[in-house]
């Protein structure tokens, strides 16, 4: 049995895992106004490749010629998670707030099990289909403002639209990273290889948008923004994730992962002065329980430390829980 220190530091880790997902979009949400969307973007993942390489860079090498043979997955999950959760995410940021976007992004989750059910035979049960009905009712809410006059006159938020192609493009990165072709491979060195690959494309945009507008991230402010997505929704989230999932299992994470909206829609009133709207609220009583309805096992896992050496082995974490899937 474990102490109650140990205990209660494994509750507090698990509890601020999400918060550290939470906040790409809170602080991506301030620095579209000091940097521009596909800079950050690069200099937030070149950062984050750089804190990654010491611990990763070994396995990069270990394991380069199988990386090499699935070249054209890797970048095409580092455009998917990147390019689009990365660049059009910062640019969606710019025309909408962070309330809007940390719930509509949360539709992910129920998007990533249409599409297993669409492309891998994946049954749903009455229950799950209740579940993605209601989280995008809830989208929808939040999309329309709770206004539906607004979908006849096609008045939309283009920032609500690009959020909402991210979630797509998540739940599209989500569902390849299942496949087997990563498989044997350590969860940090397919995740420095995306990171890496996802660079490599942000690249080119950075420098024609530095080049064009002239907007070199020159301020203490900008800089610090991307410290901040470099440490907190990258590495620290991912490192805090890996960690529940190697002595717990994905189950126990991946409950606590259902705080994010709550976490994010408190972040932004905290930190963003944004207001909490009637809409908001109909919204976040849609698409969280849905999204729990949806992807919830129908056994609950219990908060108990795996036991043993194998559970210590890092591979085929990458793969994560139905409700890490929207991180």
């Amino acid at each position: 049995m474990p102490s109650s220190s140990a205990r209660g530091r494994d509750i507090a880790l698990l509890l601020a895992m999400p918060l550290f997902f939470a906040s790409n979009l809170v602080i991506g949400r301030a620095a579209v106004t000091a940097v521009e969307p596909w800079s950050l973007a690069f200099f937030r993942w070149l950062t984050a490749l750089l804190i990654l390489l010491p611990f990763a860079g070994p396995g990069l090498w270990r394991h380069r010629r199988q990386l090499v043979r699935k070249w054209r997955l890797v970048l095409l999950l580092g455009f998917l998670g990147m390019w689009i959760c990365g660049a059009v995410v910062y640019l969606g940021l710019r025309h909408t707030n962070a309330t809007n976007a940390t719930l509509i992004y949360t539709s992910a989750g129920v998007m990533i099990l249409l599409l297993e059910w669409l492309f891998r035979g994946r049954a749903l049960s009455l229950r799950q289909m209740l579940g993605v009905a209601m989280a995008f009712i809830g989208v929808a809410t939040i999309v329309l403002r709770g206004e539906l006059s607004r979908l006849l006159s096609l008045d939309l938020n283009i920032g609500d639209l690009l959020i909402a192609l991210a979630a797509f493009s998540w739940a599209v990165y989500s569902v390849l990273l299942k496949r087997r072709d990563f498989d044997g491979l350590p969860t940090l060195t397919v995740i420095a290889a995306i990171a890496l690959a996802g660079s490599l494309i942000l690249m080119p945009f950075a420098i024609g948008e530095m080049a064009w507008l002239g907007a070199f991230p020159a301020t203490g402010k900008a800089w610090v923004s991307i410290a901040g997505l470099a440490l907190l929704p990258s590495v620290m989230a991912f490192a805090s994730y890996q960690w529940g999932v190697r002595r717990f299992g994905p189950g126990v994470p991946g409950m606590f992962l259902y705080l994010m909206p709550p976490y994010g829609v408190a972040l932004a009133m905290v930190f963003l002065g944004e207001p909490f709207q009637l809409y908001h609220a109909a919204g976040l009583f849609l698409v969280l329980p849905g999204l729990m309805l949806a992807t919830l096992p129908a056994r609950l896992p219990r908060l108990r430390p795996r036991t043993g050496p194998g559970h210590a082995a890092e591979t085929g974490g990458h793969k994560g829980s139905k409700a890490g899937e929207t991180a």
